[in-house]
């Protein structure tokens, strides 16, 4: 019997595969075929064990799949299968172009569903990092640093000006630029900080102020995916050590 084509885009999280939600589990159990990305954690495919799954990652500097080749693998297994789970890291509207995987596959006649996930922009509370706090700002503002063409996002001026917090994604390949633009707007003493590899096991935080923080992550090479942190709160940045007492505390209550 030929199964009705059906796509749901699903959030996985920040890194740590304890963070999907209920129905996000649900989604992938009745999953035929499992699009995942690369940094999907890779237990989570055990909620989909009878699917297909195939690694549809897309990272800087390595070898990956494009976004169009995306796009026809939805629709060609949606046709050929039926329910395809395409399972994006952290929200699937937030920086993860859901929003035209969505486009697409109604273009073709195939239903759509959207399960959301907790987006990364969550992961300084992770590390101790508040990105409100009564009597200190109000607000807080989140700006791709890096435009499709490569470049860096007007944005990252206007924030570096104005904005009270601000996280940058696709950002740690212009922390020298960024960085200067907090300088030049005389807001050099504001303290930053760098969250690598989000909340999984290895996951990792360095900080300092926004006129020394590109010389520090120099010296401390975090790596990808980062998320950069400009604003008062990135003072509270918690270290590595305490991140990996909480971690392995929360494996011994679940254990």
């Amino acid at each position: 019997m030929t199964k009705t084509p059906k796509l749901t885009l699903v959030g996985a999280g920040p890194g740590d595969p304890e963070l999907i939600t209920v129905k996000g589990v649900k989604a992938l159990q009745k999953a035929d075929v499992v699009l995942y990305d690369a940094l999907v954690d890779p237990e989570l495919l055990s909620y989909a064990p009878d699917a297909v799954h195939i690694p549809v990652g897309k990272r800087a500097g390595k070898s990956s799949v494009s976004q169009d080749t995306i796009n026809h693998l939805i629709v060609q297994y949606a046709k050929e299968m039926g329910h395809v789970v395409r399972l994006k890291g952290g929200d699937p509207f937030v920086f993860a172009r859901g929003c035209e995987e969505k486009a697409i596959a109604e273009r073709h006649g195939i239903e759509v569903d959207v399960v959301l996930g907790i987006s990364s922009v969550m992961l300084p509370g992770y590390f101790g990092i508040p990105l409100t706090c009564r009597g200190v700002n109000q607000s807080f503002t989140v700006v791709t640093a890096t435009t499709s063409e490569g470049t860096l996002s007007e944005d990252v001026l206007r924030a570096a000006e104005h904005s009270p917090t601000t996280l940058f994604f696709m950002g740690l390949g212009k922390i020298d630029l960024i960085a200067r633009a907090y300088v030049e707007f005389g807001r050099g003493d504001l303290p930053a900080a760098i969250i690598s590899k989000g909340s999984h096991a290895d996951g990792d935080v360095i900080k300092g102020k926004a006129k020394d923080i590109a010389a520090i992550a120099a010296k401390a090479k975090p790596e990808a995916p980062a998320l950069l942190i400009f604003g008062e709160g990135a003072a509270q940045a918690s270290n590595q050590q305490q991140v990996n007492t909480w971690w392995e505390a929360a494996k011994s209550e679940v254990a």
